[in-house]
Order: structure tokens, then sequence, then C-alpha cells
């Protein structure tokens, strides 16, 4: 793991696989099909902040469900910016990075798993959950202290900002 602080000033956006980072990786299936996720209110504000700061920010994930879809637009992310059934992510990746003309060097992306390595290679920053996979946390410039689903997402996306003196702690800030 290198030191991954001088990154943070040049990171422009946000990208985030769901299960295992804003989630424990805990799925819940109901009989009628539905799976339900449970989320940390923390990221949710954290990503609303990072928004709300100008931030574009990309879901990129293997799941399909449309609960992932209305949690993710209920804290501002656009609807294009959530790619659903991604299995190979690096054209989403690409995609979003493509559609907001940034470079891939520019985005701090957090993935937990097998699926989520190549972006790692790919993004500026890379970061895991605390409780990633070994094969992850061998490639991440950084690892979070907080597991999925705990405050990981709110601890790299805070950092960012905190560096580029655009975090706040006044809540009049945060209500657009």
């Amino acid at each position: 793991m290198s030191n991954y602080k001088y990154k943070l000033s040049s990171i422009k956006a946000f990208a985030f696989d769901v299960d295992g980072v804003f989630t424990d990786g805990t799925v819940l299936a109901t009989d009628s099909g539905d799976l339900l996720r449970c989320h940390n209110a923390k990221d949710g504000f954290a990503v609303r902040m990072a928004i709300l700061n100008d931030y574009p920010v990309a879901i990129i994930t293997g799941g399909s469900s449309n609960s992932i879809i209305n949690r993710f637009k209920l804290v501002g992310i656009e609807r294009e910016d959530i790619y659903l059934g991604s299995h190979y992510k690096i054209p989403d990746f690409l995609d979003f990075c493509d559609r907001h003309k940034i470079r891939p060097d520019e985005v701090l992306f957090m993935g937990d798993d097998i699926p989520d390595i190549g972006i790692l290679k790919e993004c500026g920053l890379a970061t895991c959950p605390a409780d990633a996979v070994n094969e992850v946390k061998e490639i991440c410039e950084y690892i979070s202290s907080y597991p999925g689903g705990k405050g990981c997402v709110r601890d790299v996306i805070e950092q960012v900002l905190k560096i580029q003196e655009r975090w706040s702690a006044n809540p009049e800030a945060y209500s657009g």
C-alpha cells in the first residue's frame, strides 16, 4: 500500500460497487424475488455531500434490483450514473468517465471483491473496505478502517472533501 494522501487532491469523481461497500454484503431474498440490502445513512449523507459539491458519483454493480436505483436516486445520483448488472465493469467505468469528461486517473473507486479488480487497476485511487477480499486489498492504495456497510464510503469521501477544503460542518451547506 503506497501513500495515497497525495492523490486525494486530484480526485474529481467517485465510483463505488454496492454489495460489500455500501452494505455488509448481506442480501435478503423475499418470496417475491426482491433483494433487500441494508445501507448506512452516514455513507448516504457523504454521497449527498459529494454531489452537492459537484463531484460526479457512479454506482457500478453486478446487482440489478430496482431498490438499488431507488436508494441512490434518493441521495442524488443521476440515473445514468447507476450501472446495474455490471459484471465486467471497465466499460461502464469508462462510460462514466467519458460522459463527465474526466480521466480515469481522476476517479476514486471503492470495491471489495474480484469483479472490482479491473476498475481498481484503472482508476486514480484504488480503495476498499476493511473486509474486502485479499486479492482486492493487495492492489488497493488505501484500505479503510471501516468494513463494508459501516462507514467506509463516508471515510473516503470525507478525506477527499477535507483535503480539497470542500467539507463543511455547517448543516445549511447540505440543504440543497
